[in-house]
């Protein structure tokens, strides 16, 4: 069963991040045999005064296929790492959905995130008339929101980008785009404008890709550096020119 999985606020300032915890925990569920990531996302909500945050209010959502169709052990093992592994003064959230039982309604309480202040009255009120499971799991509890709207958002397929995507983080150099395609997760290469580059063009992927979620694929947007030529001189676009994603 494809499922996702929502967490926030698992962190301190002194601490690692979200991005990370998701990372490892992706990486715990396929090494406990409970199922298998296809990528991980990572969700920029709304920065306000009201709103109390770490370091940039941003969600995670791991997006995993399930082995068998009960969800209670990997809600659990999740319940339990987030125990275990969230930092001192975290108020780390959990939500886990079915892919196809997140409904239109969850994803625009994602997108109101972004939009925003929400409360977990709010989060909660809409994960229980969904039959969504959402709990707060250390501290006061307030990490549900960010949790819930990540899962709304990846649903969505149309917001975020990926911070974990199969054999994007080992890429090093120069690849053409058809390896790419064939050696990791990334679903289309393309230039900002949305074309597809051709198999043969090379591309520098240093420091590691990051893909974004478009049209609920993993797209690696690319620049040319000055070239002419369709096959030469791409280059991945700079973290700080995906931020708007």
């Amino acid at each position: 069963m494809r499922c996702l999985i929502g967490i926030d606020d698992t962190d301190n300032l002194e601490s690692r991040g979200t991005g990370f915890r998701a990372r490892q925990l992706g990486a715990r569920l396929v090494e406990a045999g409970l199922g298998r990531t296809r990528g991980i996302t990572r969700h920029q909500l709304f920065v306000h005064p009201e709103i109390p945050y770490t370091s940039h209010n941003s969600s995670a959502c791991l997006d995993v296929d399930v082995a068998g169709d009960d969800l209670a052990a990997t809600r659990d093992f999740c319940r339990e790492y987030l125990a275990a592994e969230s930092a001192d003064g975290s108020d780390a959230g959990l939500c886990l959905a079915a892919f196809d039982a997140v409904a239109d309604e969850l994803v625009e309480f994602g997108r109101s995130a972004k939009q925003q202040v929400l409360t977990r009255e709010q989060a909660h009120e809409l994960a229980g008339r969904h039959s969504i499971h959402l709990e707060g799991v250390t501290g006061q509890r307030i990490g549900v929101i960010g949790a819930l709207a990540a899962v709304g958002l990846r649903r969505g397929g149309h917001d975020g980008r990926f911070i974990w995507l199969e054999g994007v983080r080992e890429l090093t150099g120069i690849a053409t785009a058809g390896t790419l395609l064939a050696t990791t997760g990334i679903d289309s290469v393309e230039t900002i404008n949305g074309r597809p580059l051709p198999p043969e063009a090379e591309v520098t992927v240093d420091p590691w890709p990051r893909p974004v979620l478009l049209h609920g694929r993993a797209v690696l947007l690319t620049e040319q550096d000055g070239s002419d030529d369709e096959r030469n001189g791409w280059r991945i676009l700079s973290k700080e020119a995906i931020r708007r994603y």
